[in-house]
Parts: C-alpha cells; sequence; structure tokens
C-alpha cells in the first residue's frame, strides 16, 4: 500500500521512511505541504498519509482540509504528527479530517499498531466500494444475458438524446425480436432460450460501438441505441445485427438452434426533440411491420410516422406462433 511522509524535518522524515519500508508500505516523501497537496489530488493518490502540523506554506491541518473538501472516494487514512499537545490543537487536527494523531516523539510500536488500523480501514473501505459497484453493476444489468436491462437502456438512450440535442445530432434505437422464441421455448426448454437469448445478446455486442449500448428489454426483445447516423447508416447497422444471427447456429445443451431476427429501426435528431418512449413507439410500430412482412427482415419508421407517435397508441404485440420444428 502506498503512504505519504509530509515531513519538513529530514531527521525525522527518513525515520519514518525507514520504518515504513520495513513494514512494507511503498513510500512517497515530500517536505511541503503543497507538495503533500499536489500527490493527494491525483487519481492514484496514496490511499495513506502521515502529515506533519508544521509545515513551511501550507501546513498539516490545511493539507488535511483540502483532501477532505473534494469529498471523494476511495477515503484518504491521515495521521497527524505534530509536537503539539494541547487537547485544543488535538481537536483541530481531527475537526479538519484527521483519522489518527501521534505526537512526537513518537514510539516505533504506537506508529506501526495506529498504521495497522488505519490500512484495515482503507481494506474495509475498498471492500464496501467493492459491493456497492457490484450491486450497481446488477440494478441495470439483465440477469440472463449480462446486458444492460430496461433501465439501463433507458438511461443509455436518455443521455444520448440530451446529446444529440445539445449537437443537434442524431439518435437511432432499434427494437430487435429473436423470431418464433416462444417455440424455442416450448420445443427445446427454458434453458436451451436463454442460452440463445446470452448467445444473440453476445453476438450482437460484438460489433456495436463503446458509446453504442445493447440492452434486454424485456422477453425475447433486445433494444439497440445507436448515435450519429443518417437514416441510411441506421438500417444498415441494423441489417448487420440481423445478419449476424440469421439462421446460423446456436449450440445449446438441446443442440444446435437456428434462428432470425426482426429489426424496427427509428431514428430521431435534436431539432425535433424526441423523448425516448416515442422512439420506442415508433420502433415497435416498425419491428410489427418486420414480423407481419415475413421475419428476418429489417423496417425503418419513416420520419412522419416517428414524430406522431406521441398521439398513437403501443401496436399490438404479434400472436404467439404455433410449436414448430426448427
Amino acid at each position: 500500500m502506498k503512504i505519504l511522509v509530509a515531513e519538513d524535518d529530514p531527521t525525522s522524515r527518513r525515520l519514518l521512511e525507514a520504518l515504513l519500508a520495513k513494514w512494507e508500505f511503498e513510500v512517497i516523501s515530500v517536505s511541503q505541504g503543497e507538495a503533500a497537496w499536489e500527490i493527494l489530488r491525483q487519481k492514484d493518490a496514496p490511499r495513506m498519509a502521515i502529515l506533519d502540523w508544521m509545515m513551511p506554506g501550507m501546513d498539516g491541518v490545511e493539507v488535511c482540509r483540502q483532501v477532505r473538501k473534494r469529498g471523494e472516494a476511495p477515503h484518504i487514512y491521515i495521521i497527524f504528527l505534530t509536537a503539539k499537545g494541547q487537547k485544543s490543537e488535538i481537536v483541530e487536527g481531527l475537526e479538519a479530517g484527521a483519522d489518527d494523531y501521534l505526537s512526537k516523539p513518537f514510539d516505533s510500536y504506537e506508529l506501526h499498531a495506529r498504521l495497522r488500523a488505519g490500512r484495515r480501514m482503507v481494506e474495509m473501505q475498498d471492500q464496501l466500494l467493492a459491493a456497492r459497484d457490484a450491486l450497481q453493476e446488477e440494478v441495470i444489468h439483465d440477469s440472463v444475458t449480462g446486458l444492460l436491462n430496461r433501465p439501463g437502456a433507458l438511461s443509455v438512450l436518455e443521455r444520448e438524446l440530451a446529446r444529440a440535442d445539445r449537437m443537434n445530432s442524431t439518435v437511432a434505437v432499434a427494437m430487435i425480436d429473436i423470431d418464433r422464441f416462444k417455440t424455442i421455448n416450448d420445443t427445446y426448454g427454458h434453458m436451451a432460450g436463454d442460452a440463445v437469448l446470452r448467445e444473440v445478446g453476445r453476438r450482437l455486442s460484438s460489433i456495436v460501438r463503446r458509446y453504442d449500448a445493447i440492452g434486454r428489454y424485456g422477453g425475447d426483445e433486445l433494444i439497440a441505441v445507436i448515435s450519429g447516423c443518417d437514416e441510411s447508416g441506421a438500417w444498415t447497422f441494423a441489417d448487420k445485427l440481423r445478419s449476424l444471427i440469421d439462421h446460423r447456429g446456436i449450440s445449446t445443451s438441446e443442440g444446435v438452434v437456428h434462428v432470425t431476427l426482426s429489426v424496427g429501426v427509428a431514428l430521431g435528431n435534436g431539432a425535433s426533440h424526441p423523448n425516448p418512449q416515442d422512439l420506442i413507439r415508433a420502433a415497435d410500430t416498425a419491428l410489427y411491420r418486420a414480423k407481419a412482412g415475413g421475419r428476418n427482415r429489417v423496417e425503418l419508421a419513416g420520419s412522419e410516422e416517428t414524430l406522431r407517435q406521441q398521439e398513437l397508441p403501443l401496436p399490438a404485440k404479434e400472436s404467439p406462433p404455433v410449436a414448430e420444428s426448427s
């Protein structure tokens, strides 16, 4: 673990460097408060710091205040090292945001014990942050496919529409349906159906740009958010998604399954200020046409159709097909 030592006295600084190296810390040492602050404000700043109270220029208390003002995670564990012994001065340091203090001349055993306690606190916080990040990932990702779930995909769509509004650019939404997916579940079972969903998601994700997104909208329906393309480009990209699946075998525990996709695409631009639901409705209407037109095809919503979606009800869903062999 990296640790910063800010101490203007050369003898004390060298002693601390030697002890900390012995205790297997990676030591960064400076002699001035300004230098300490520059290091602690960096993204890869040490997670622990020993700050001398009295230093020329910016003192340890002010360095600590500046660190705490940022209010950013992860927490930097700060120990004050000071010759001051008055309770009011110790309180001042703790109120500035210090986690602990040690009076000079310090006892090496006491310092080691306090550093061990600080290290445990840092490691516990890392575990909590990792758990928080894992929960956040679960909140916005689908458990079956690993793709974004509906809220996660809608969040991306809202973000891209806001950017399109600022930059007067375009955003396309592609609603993607796995043809006759109910038949797959009925014939091969839900585990095979999940395997198909995962593989379709994996293949589609493999070609999207890093600023685009693929998500599971619900059931066997996926959604793609594609930024910065015209109608022709949106259709071409959607057809590329379709062709990745076009009757190509997908291995499942029940054997190889061959599937196709139907895709409906709607394009919005910043000038028309579309909202997410308008675009999704328009793309869903185009998807319905693709299904009705024979499946395994892409249909593009017209501009007029996209603009009037807020006045139209959602299209009726396709009736489940009769079970058939693959």
